[in-house]
């Protein structure tokens, strides 16, 4: 019975650095106008913007962020447990600062979710990882 439960506890273990790492890397979103990187900041990650289409850089500048590249719109991303992060969002357009769900669904497929006054409003988005 030792034998099993130690196991399953390397596998659990084992498991779960994987997907952390696999949070790490590049990612755009559905309309592909700008590419977060997403990194280790401490014990968490966050997720700076490397590139952007000129467009999502007028529209960040509209919202109130003048220099989109740069910014860093992922924050104290801390894992929850089966592929989930929870952390904080910021949205350049709407210039506002959104609670964070993060989902790995795939090794290069995340889901993004931002929420706003007690998870009244939310609104979320499909990431994609850019191959290097």
């Amino acid at each position: 019975m030792r034998l099993v439960s130690a196991i399953i506890a390397s596998l659990v273990l084992a498991a779960a650095p994987a997907s952390a790492q696999a949070l790490e890397g590049k990612w755009t979103n559905y309309k592909k106008n700008v590419v977060v990187e997403v990194e280790r900041c401490g014990s968490a990650y966050c997720g700076r913007v490397v590139q952007a289409s000129e467009r999502a850089k007028a529209k960040a500048a509209k919202g109130g962020t003048p220099n989109l590249v740069g910014t860093q719109i992922l924050t104290g991303l801390v894992p929850t447990g089966a592929g989930k992060f929870r952390g904080k969002a910021f949205v350049p357009k709407r210039n506002i600062h959104a609670t964070a769900t993060v989902r790995q669904v795939s090794d290069d497929v995340m889901q993004v979710q931002g929420c706003v006054l007690g998870g009244l409003l939310c609104d979320s988005e499909r990431w994609t990882r850019v191959a290097s």
